[in-house]
């Protein structure tokens, strides 16, 4: 167990606040990332052209190593996976501070995509929901005045990790967002100690 527990503190020290520069970093067509987590390793194939800037931000936080540590701190079985919170305060709100713009629906909610939460015009930033099921009320639905998510990504592999993830908090850890973002994984560690963790993201083939 403590093994386990020091492979997730570890990566998330190693985070810091990328320079200026990576903002301009593209995406490649295509490209596939490794997730490893507390459950297991999945992996992702991102697709520019569903999302272009998005799929651009999704390859400069790889890169900087943005989602390692990050917890898994919505599960709701049947439905969707999130996450997206760093553990250092002022990385949160680096890139809060420079959301993407919005992009049109091209792709589906299929089982297996992953699209970018959003709460409002140009508030993608770096939090990730995986869809669990066929959410196709989520390609279309309208939303603080923009209509529905675009996917930039799909799992390839280890989809049984993602289903594996515990879930029995449901939505509750999504209300703690805020306190999240300040006090980071501490902060979730004593309020829901149950939950899994990504333990490192990164590009693969690099």
């Amino acid at each position: 167990m403590l093994s386990l527990i020091l492979l997730v503190i570890i990566p998330v020290h190693a985070q810091k606040i990328p320079d200026q520069s990576m903002l301009m970093a593209h995406a490649p067509a295509t490209f596939r990332a490794k997730f490893r987590t507390t459950k297991g390793d999945f992996v992702i194939e991102a697709t520019r052209a569903w999302s272009p800037l998005a799929a651009d931000r999704l390859y400069q936080l790889l890169e900087t190593g943005f989602y390692n540590g990050n917890a898994l701190f919505r599960v709701q079985k049947g439905y969707v996976v999130q996450f997206g919170i760093c553990d250092l305060k002022d990385v949160n709100y680096f890139w809060d501070k420079r959301p993407v713009y919005d992009e049109p629906v091209i792709g589906s909610n299929l089982k297996g995509t992953i699209s970018y939460a959003r709460d409002g015009m140009s508030s993608r930033t770096t939090q990730l929901f995986i869809n669990l099921k066929d959410n196709f009320k989520l390609d279309t639905v309208n939303y603080n005045g923009l209509q529905g998510f675009p996917p930039v990504a799909k799992i390839i592999s280890g989809f049984d990790v993602v289903e594996s993830l515990f879930a029995e908090y449901g939505f509750e850890p999504a209300n703690h967002q805020d306190s999240v973002m300040i006090h980071g994984n501490g902060y979730l560690k004593k309020q829901f100690p149950q939950l899994d963790y990504i333990i490192e993201a990164a590009v693969m083939g690099e």
